[in-house]
């Protein structure tokens, strides 16, 4: 019996080494693949990582090539790419290798996309794809930009940020950031709101506080806040753009001389069909029952004009005319810079004047109209009651504005709504209303943020460094 049970206990044990060896080899068994597993997830990690980081050196590459070469859209070779270069390491090991495909920016615009294609130099079936789009930023990063004090009065309302080199009163509604160059700023409107006040203030309800004071948020007037002692822009640059836009419009552009023969300037009426209809202005229409004041000179309303001729937008986009001109119309699928300036006899500043609607079609950053006056940008009489302007305003030496017009008996000096889609850059104080009522009740100055890095073409830049718009992975 005892001999029985030793062996029946000999048969269970093999069982059981049986099973605890068969689990152990399981174990084994699993522990091999999870690591086999492991280490080739680890060289995919590894390899992708290698492919990414080399995509991201193709786009700094680049960046650094623009920095250097900054219309140099083809890699130094002249030709189209894409451009191949190997990712080395300290040692000189390769380590990887990138392909740049590179987007030059469209006429007008200074945004360059750069796509860079990274491989692993351990097995060039990973590979990682990055998109990055770089400009350089031009005066119209704000919606209004001025060299002098300037006011905002109540029934303005502003879309996009404000800078002006000096003081601001700010009475009407401000959806972005407002900023000045200056400090301190002393208001001499003669109205109750006076005295030396912060260089960002506002009238509207209880008055800011004098400096020296913390100044209150006030978002019932600056919803993004405001900011004093800001770098300042300096408007004498421009010069220098103008001459590089009569030496474009001379050599690819639209180009006339002074209107001569006694006539005071000319007519632009821009067209759906990428045409315009030219005019030389014969006269101005006198004030008639309206009365203005100095130093405004006239109506700046044509009271009669000389078909010239349609011509086709330039290539370039750029119309430059050494005389006063009248723009009106509409373009479909355009970029334009139109501007009046002379040059020749800089003495006598040109005006830019607007009485009737300018008109884009697309409002996806397609269409674009700069529009430069050497002396200012001038609504004139005769403007409509309610106009609309698309585009972005620069004066240079004077102010983008309506002038003073007056008179018990003048139909014209009551207006009103002005609408601005795009930008103003004004050298003197802005404005499109008086403090007696007359002018545009209603002023509304809508950004237009395609502007800021594909703006109109060869339109002033703030700076001569490219910046990173975006960055994404795209494979």
């Amino acid at each position: 019996m005892i001999r029985n049970k030793i062996q029946k206990n000999k048969g269970m044990l093999i069982i059981q080494m049986i099973v605890f060896s068969t689990i152990v080899v399981m174990i084994i068994g699993a522990l091999s693949s999870w690591a086999a597993t492991s280490v080739k997830m680890g060289r995919i990690a590894y390899n992708r990582e290698q492919a990414f980081q080399s995509a991201e050196a193709g786009i700094d590459y680049y960046r650094w090539h623009l920095a250097h070469a900054p219309t140099d859209y083809e890699d130094g070779t002249g030709n189209a790419g894409p451009y191949i270069h190997s990712l080395k390491d300290k040692s000189g090991n390769t380590v990887g290798q990138f392909s740049l495909d590179i987007t030059a920016p469209p006429v007008g615009s200074t945004k360059v996309i750069i796509t860079s294609t990274g491989y692993s130099a351990s097995d060039s079936s990973y590979l990682r794809k990055i998109q990055s789009s770089v400009a350089k930023p031009s005066i119209a990063k704000y919606s209004v930009a001025g060299n002098d004090a300037m006011r905002f009065g109540s029934g303005t309302e502003i879309f996009g940020p404000v800078h002006v080199n000096g003081g601001i009163r700010f009475d009407g509604l401000a959806h972005n950031i407002v900023t000045s160059g200056a400090t301190t700023y002393t208001d001499t409107d003669g109205d109750a709101c006076t005295g030396n006040s912060w260089a960002v203030h506002t009238c509207l309800g209880a008055d800011d506080p004098q400096p020296n004071t913390p100044f209150p948020a006030r978002p019932d007037v600056f919803e993004a806040g405001r900011l004093i002692s800001q770098p300042t822009i300096v408007f004498s640059s421009f010069t220098a753009d103008l001459a590089t836009l009569k030496a474009n419009a001379i050599a690819s552009g639209f180009y006339r001389d002074t209107a001569g023969g006694g006539f005071v300037g000319y007519h632009i009426v821009l067209k759906t069909n990428d045409t315009f209809d030219l005019y030389k202005i014969n006269s101005w229409m006198g004030l008639g029952n309206c009365s203005t004041q100095s130093p405004n000179t006239g109506s700046w309303s044509i009271n009669n004009q000389t078909f010239q001729g349609n011509y086709n937008f330039p290539s370039n986009g750029i119309i430059f005319l050494e005389d006063n001109i009248v723009i009106d119309g509409q373009i479909d699928g355009a970029r334009l810079t139109i501007t009046a300036a002379d040059l020749t006899n800089p003495i006598i500043n040109k005006n830019v004047i607007i009485n009737n609607d300018i008109l884009y079609t697309k409002y996806d950053g397609t269409d674009s109209i700069g529009i430069i006056g050497q002396a200012g940008v001038i609504v004139g009489m005769t403007s409509e009651n309610n106009l609309k302007i698309d585009a972005a305003l620069i004066a240079q030496n004077d102010r983008v504005g309506r002038p003073y017009f007056g008179g018990s008996s003048c139909v014209y000096k009551n207006r009103t709504i002005i609408s601005l889609y795009g930008m103003i850059a004004s050298y003197g104080r802005y404005g499109f209303s008086w403090t007696d009522g007359t002018g545009y009740t209603t002023r509304s100055i809508t950004y237009d943020a395609n502007l800021l890095y594909a703006p109109p073409p060869n339109f002033p830049l703030t700076s001569d460094q490219y910046q990173i718009l975006s960055w994404q992975e795209v494979k």
